[in-house]
């Protein structure tokens, strides 16, 4: 090929004139490569803008780069082949390079389908349990199948290297030993993916759930095979081990449903009526627009000779919006209490004892 561009060059070694026409060949091809690349994927993305859906979008710029360079393989492969002796070079590298584009092109797929799946999952809407649930099984079926995955794409790279396939051979061949081997050396990596089936399967956990663990309160923000990531409410994350959640007791505020209880407790004088603040907290939390008008309630729940234990017991949406419920009813019913009732407000009371009945003790 060369030689006809460059007369000057045919009296060169043959194995030079090989490695330049191989670099032109390959140069031109990789060119071409990336023109076909640009002009299909110019012509889906007019098509994916003209969709009224976002998936298509999703698709194309997971796939953007693995399809180009599997393209680039492509055209090498194309080339290699009308040189015998590069043709053997690529056919070595070929076993590590082949694997590799499949594997991220797959994986590209696998990512895509599921974002577009979870466009359907909206979990800002107030009932959104199914929604988190769906996420959830999103969310762990691609760790699960990344993890596959790059499991078999390593596999099929560590074969084509001839002395990895016979150790292979040889371990296959006395499959005990290969059992016990295997087992010994995937045994944290087999865990961890069996406990991401199971938290899966069982569900105890799901993506935006309110948890309390270890006494800390905070949200499910991400879920993988290995570990769970909790957003406390001060913005820090609590990095949790999956068997965690499967081993280990915890609270989860939004299993069924994200609507709660909550209570505001207040302390009083033991001779305050109960009536006027009764009637107070329920001005208060009917005004109030984080209550969902489920539940109001007032009670004496504990006597003392100082004070009187009250719990106003309150409802709302989520734990969030009762969170600040609360909150607002404890402070307007503390001001309402030392601007009204006055003496409702608890104190210790001392009784003066007269000389003369300090005598009359004493007899």
């Amino acid at each position: 090929m060369l030689e006809n561009i460059w007369p000057n060059l045919a009296n060169q070694p043959a194995w030079l004139q090989q490695t330049l026409d191989f670099l032109v060949a390959g140069g031109i091809a990789v060119a071409i490569a990336f023109v076909v690349h640009w002009l299909a994927f110019r012509l889906l993305s007019a098509l994916a803008k003209a969709s009224e859906s976002e998936s298509d979008n999703i698709l194309l710029q997971r796939l953007g780069r693995p399809t180009l360079w599997g393209l680039i393989a492509l055209a090498l492969v194309l080339v290699a082949r009308e040189q015998p002796a590069l043709d053997k070079t690529w056919d070595k590298v070929a076993g590590f390079v082949m694997p590799a584009l499949i594997g991220w092109i797959v994986i590209a797929i696998v990512h895509a389908l599921v974002e577009a799946m979870k466009l359907r999952s909206d979990i800002t809407v107030a009932n959104n349990l199914e929604a988190r649930r769906r996420r959830t099984r999103l969310a762990m079926f691609s760790r699960i199948a990344s993890f596959i995955i790059v499991f078999v794409t390593v596999g099929l790279m560590l074969l084509s290297i001839p002395g990895v396939r016979d150790i292979g051979v040889t371990l296959v061949a006395s499959a005990g030993l290969a059992g016990l081997a295997v087992g010994a050396a995937a045994q944290p990596a087999l865990k961890s993916l069996i406990g991401g089936v199971q938290l899966a399967i069982t569900e105890p956990i799901n993506i935006d759930d309110v948890v309390i663990i270890d006494g800390e309160w905070g949200r499910i923000e991400d879920i993988r095979t290995t570990y769970v990531v909790v957003k406390i409410w001060d913005e820090r994350r609590l990095v949790v081990p999956t068997s965690k959640f499967l081993e280990d007791v915890f609270e989860n505020w939004t299993k069924q449903t994200a609507q709660l209880l909550g209570t505001v407790f207040l302390y009083l004088d033991p001779a305050t009526r109960m009536g006027p603040v009764r009637a107070e907290f329920e001005r208060q939390v009917r005004a109030h627009e984080g209550w969902d008008g489920r539940v109001q309630k007032l009670q004496v729940t504990d006597t003392t000779p100082e004070a009187l234990e009250v719990r106003l017991t309150m409802s709302a949406q989520d734990a969030g919006t009762l969170f600040g419920l609360r909150c607002d009813i404890r402070e307007g019913m503390s001001d309402w209490i030392a601007e009204n009732l006055p003496g409702a407000i608890v104190r210790r009371r001392y009784l003066r004892v007269e000389e003369d009945d300090r005598e009359q003790v004493a007899a």
